[in-house]
């Protein structure tokens, strides 16, 4: 069974915790294939990492731990992406207003946006002395063909080989991935959950509206839903801080929304 969990919001719709509450009611691993936190907003998280020359976040973190076997923040997420907010630069190399992305970890080497000055404790801690330096959007997308493409595929025939495969998404996209037939989707939010069948969810994919981003297109979630009728939908109810730490907990409050994904 092959699962991807999905998010309507864009900000704290509450994928990483239903994800990590399904990975132990499932007994089962999960992928986060791109991820990305912010050198400013999410400094103490990014510094957990960086300051043992490592970049990786929080969520991915806690799907590592929730999975089934030994993994490491890394082994479910090939790509991560470290931004920090660009007061008065308008739009950036990506084109986010007011953000630009600093480094992308991509597998074990580093792409660094040559474009803006690292932060010392980022460029001394992390090891980057190999890493490729990007100045333009061309040359991301070039880099993108030869690294991180690559990375995607290896990470797909990784999933497609798990008997129970847990994919979240990352903000409000669609699909994090490419090259995976899942059986079902969940698409959360604050107080619900829709499911979907993954072959209807894949085809409404194939022609809901673009939207240009981070040098790609991308579909976004609601584009996406807006096509298709869900199979099912639940009620979330809302969660204490404990059972938002303990996926065993989450697990036990959500049951019946996880036996609705089956």
């Amino acid at each position: 069974m092959t699962i991807l969990v999905a998010g309507s919001d864009r900000v704290d719709a509450g994928k990483t915790t239903f994800t990590v509450g399904l990975l132990s009611h499932l007994d089962a691993v999960g992928f986060k294939p791109r991820a990305g936190n912010d050198f400013w907003f999410d400094h103490d998280d990014a510094m957990a990492a960086i300051s043992d020359g490592r970049l990786y976040g929080k969520d991915s973190a806690r799907l590592a731990n929730a999975s089934a076997g030994n993994h490491s923040p890394e082994d479910v997420n090939p790509v991560h992406r470290l931004w920090w907010p660009a007061p008065g630069k308008g739009k950036g190399l990506l084109g986010q207003t007011h953000r630009e992305f600093l480094v992308d970890r991509v597998g074990e080497g580093f792409v660094v946006n040559g474009t803006t000055d690292l932060p010392g404790t980022v460029r001394e801690s992390l090891p980057l002395s190999d890493a490729v330096t990007i100045e333009s959007v061309p040359e991301l997308n070039d880099q993108t063909e030869r690294r991180y493409l690559p990375h995607f595929r290896a990470l797909a025939e990784r999933i497609g080989k798990e008997d129970c495969a847990v994919v979240e998404s990352y903000s409000d996209i669609a699909q994090p991935i490419q090259g995976i037939d899942f059986e079902t989707v969940a698409v959360v939010e604050p107080r619900r959950l829709r499911v979907y069948d993954g072959r209807r969810y894949a085809k409404a994919c194939e022609v809901a509206d673009s939207s240009a981003r981070d040098g790609s297109l991308e579909k976004r979630v609601e584009n996406v839903v807006n096509l298709l009728e869900p199979k099912e939908t639940r009620t979330l109810e809302p969660l204490t801080e404990a059972e938002r730490s303990d996926p065993e907990e989450t697990a036990a409050v959500y049951e019946s929304a996880y036996e609705a994904l089956r």
